[in-house]
């Protein structure tokens, strides 16, 4: 009998859950479509691709490609700058938005604090088709907005988007700039399930605003921000190809062309199909590893498991 009643509740709750798992086949399906179907043509990698003969009829090559990739001059200048742009990014992509919601957590007007927090969210919403002309404007050498401020307090005008110097911390600052607003949200959040009355006992203590923030608020969020940090790992080769492809040009092709930019112009520009497409594959299979290595991190020093 008990069995029975048990058995009746599990199939109770899987009809329960039933609706929710059928919300879900229109996503799985544009997943398989555009993510798992497209994959089939990894096998470019391995093959002196011709659009003529196909896939099943152009010759194979093995690693051909792959050792080309090692190879192929001033590839270390590409991966080099692939990462740098990209571990800066992950970096301050962290530590803004933790300084950002620590702020916000300070501020006790709510109306305020609510209004600052949808300002800087909306960023994020827009793409960097968009963002991309909007910087093009404001950081033009000749009008731009951000070099006649310079010029007001007598320096001379900066070439943001033209020089190798400025080029990678352009891109890393407008990227954080663009981020760190909806960023900020899952450590608000952090901050949201910390105990007020380990505040109240801090107080008695006698510990400040700023006592709180170090004795307290960080060590509440820092397994969050941890978590945040090591799946993040995966994109260590994501140096952001929306944005860098919109804004940047041959003059800062030393400093700003990454693996994502360097396959496009293979792939697309220059028809190179089965190099680019052996380049993009090493790039996918170093990010799995990453993402493996990332979650493990996270199962062991951060308690986060997704299953």
């Amino acid at each position: 009998m008990k069995k029975l009643t048990a058995d009746g509740q599990k199939r109770g709750k899987r009809m329960q859950q039933l609706p929710f798992h059928l919300m879900l086949i229109p996503g799985l399906l544009v997943v398989l479509i555009y993510n798992y179907a497209p994959m089939f043509g990894l096998v470019m990698a391995f093959q002196d691709f011709r659009p003529a003969r196909g896939f099943f009829r152009s010759e194979w090559v093995g690693l051909k490609h792959f050792e080309r990739f090692f190879q192929y001059p001033g590839i270390e200048k590409i991966v080099f700058n692939t990462v740098y742009i990209a571990v800066f990014k992950l970096i301050l992509g962290l530590v803004v938005p933790v300084l950002f919601a620590l702020f916000l957590h300070m501020i006790k007007n709510k109306l305020l604090s609510g209004f600052i927090q949808t300002v800087t969210c909306l960023p994020y919403f827009l793409s960097w088709v968009i963002l991309g002309g909007i910087f093009v404007n404001i950081l033009s050498p000749s009008n731009g907005v951000v070099n006649q401020i310079i010029q007001l307090f007598g320096g001379e005008p900066l070439y943001f988007l033209g020089d190798n110097s400025l080029f990678p911390w352009t891109m890393i600052i407008t990227d954080v700039w663009k981020n760190f607003g909806y960023g900020s949200i899952i450590y608000l959040a952090a901050m949201s399930n910390i105990d007020p009355e380990l505040y109240d006992a801090a107080k008695v203590d006698g510990a400040g605003k700023i006592k709180q923030i170090f004795h307290v608020t960080l060590p509440g969020i820092l397994p969050m921000v941890f978590v945040m940090g090591v799946l993040s790992l995966g994109g260590i080769l994501n140096a952001g190809f929306d944005q860098i492809f919109n804004l940047y040009n041959p003059q800062v092709y030393e400093s700003g062309d990454i693996l994502d930019t360097f396959i496009y112009r293979l792939g697309i520009d220059n028809a190179q199909y089965s190099f680019s497409a052996a380049v993009g594959l090493m790039k996918s299979l170093i990010g799995l590893v990453m993402i493996l290595i990332g979650y493990k991190l996270a199962d062991k020093y951060g308690d986060y498991r997704v299953f």
